[in-house]
């Protein structure tokens, strides 16, 4: 099974991204300490991001920075609000380019964010899928990149695949989380983790709110088999999976319960 097929109908997702001419290395990523912080960081309880910018673009991983610190990779659909929830995360509006025109991201987006107790990782935004409206062929190259990305990159450590909280987990999800369960070849301490995070949570009232996040949970608890048998029994856990997370880019909620799963991944 494949990772469903990137989306690549418009712009790059930051103004003047371009590609780097860092090698791909293959040791392990750092989490480094001692991040200073910078003026006008927004002040919000929980992580407070002192510091986060764009690194580099790139159209296949050989393009990429050397891997020198731990990487949380962001999958989702074109229209689940990939862009927002980034720029929640790290308390800037406008450092990831959000558009009302879905497939904005059409190369790996590297940000570096640091936190002000000193966690630093690199955040990678990764073209959504869902939106076939280039040839197959351009199609075909945009999923090896992500395949290439997701399989080999050393120092990921975590996958946030989001869904949209009123749509559930559709068949491009189910591809992309049993095409995660396959074993990396490269060397790892602990399996993969995948993040699943519901977005939009906003967009339902109150009372519709929880049954919607309980049915992506249980979609998720039917998941998980398939997710981290990896390479078949008997075999160590290629990936592995906690509870969805109800997140919204408009009130915050899940921010904290995200940020805590990643740490947890990289330290």
């Amino acid at each position: 099974m494949t990772a469903p097929k990137a989306d690549a109908n418009a712009a790059n997702a930051t103004s003047g991204a371009n590609a780097t001419s860092g090698a791909n290395a293959t040791s392990g990523a750092n989490v480094t300490s001692g991040a200073n912080a910078t003026s006008g960081a927004a002040k919000t309880a929980g992580t407070r991001v002192v510091e986060a910018s764009f690194v580099a673009g790139a159209v296949e991983t050989r393009g990429l920075p050397a891997p020198t610190f731990a990487e949380i990779a962001f999958a989702g659909r074109s229209n689940v609000g990939k862009s927002s929830l980034l720029n929640t995360m790290v308390e800037r509006r406008g450092l990831v380019r959000t558009s009302k025109t879905p497939g904005c991201t059409r190369q790996l987006n590297v940000f570096d964010v640091r936190c002000s107790d000193g966690l630093r990782v690199h955040f990678v935004d990764l073209p959504g899928y869902g939106w076939a409206r280039r040839s197959k062929a351009e199609r075909t190259q945009w999923q090896t990149m992500i395949e290439g990305y997701l399989l080999h990159r050393a120092s990921l450590r975590a996958v946030a695949v989001l869904v949209d909280v009123r749509r559930g987990i559709e068949e491009e999800e189910e591809q992309l989380l049993e095409f995660l369960g396959n074993p990396r070849p490269v060397s790892e301490s602990k399996p993969l983790e995948i993040v699943l995070v519901a977005t939009k949570i906003d967009k339902l009232g109150a009372a519709a709110r929880r049954p919607a996040l309980d049915a992506v949970k249980k979609q998720a608890r039917d998941l998980v088999p398939v997710a981290a048998r990896g390479a078949g029994r008997g075999a160590a856990r290629a990936t592995a999976m906690g509870p969805a997370i109800g997140f919204s880019a408009v009130t915050g909620a899940g921010r904290e319960e995200l940020w805590s799963r990643i740490r947890a991944a990289v330290l």
